[in-house]
C-alpha cells in the first residue's frame, strides 16, 4: 500500500491510498460454526459468490481501489491511475474530485 498526503485547492488536506485486496483473505471457514471443515472449504465454487447489495460493483473490484480521506469523509476510485503515486497535487485532486462518496466505518468516525 502507499500513501500520499496532499492539500487540495481550497486548503483541505488529503490522504490518499491504494486498497487491493488478497486472496487469502477471502473467507476461509464455515460462518455458522466458526470452524473450518473440510467439508465447508471443498464444497465451494470456483467463482465468488458474495453479492453486494446496495453497493456499486467497483466496490468489490478484485483490481482494487484508490481511497481518500479527510476528516470524516471517504472517496473511492476505482480503477486505481497508474500515476497517481508520481503526479503532482492538482492532478491527485482531480482524481480524488471524481471518486465516489464512501461510508466511514465505526472505527474511523470514533479515531477521527
Amino acid at each position: 500500500m502507499s500513501l500520499r498526503t496532499f492539500t487540495d485547492s481550497n486548503g483541505q488536506q488529503w490522504e490518499a491510498y491504494d486498497v487491493v485486496p488478497r486472496v487469502e483473505e477471502r473467507r476461509r471457514y464455515d460462518r455458522r460454526s466458526g470452524e473450518a471443515t473440510v467439508e465447508a472449504i471443498e464444497e465451494r465454487r470456483e467463482t465468488d459468490r458474495r453479492v453486494t447489495v446496495g453497493r456499486s460493483e467497483h466496490i468489490a473490484s478484485k483490481a482494487g481501489w484508490l481511497c481518500f480521506e479527510r476528516n470524516d469523509e471517504r472517496r473511492r476510485l476505482t480503477p486505481i491511475p497508474e500515476d497517481w503515486t508520481r503526479c503532482d497535487d492538482s492532478k491527485l485532486e482531480s482524481y480524488c474530485r471524481s471518486a465516489k462518496p464512501a461510508r466511514l466505518t465505526g472505527e474511523h468516525r470514533s479515531i477521527k
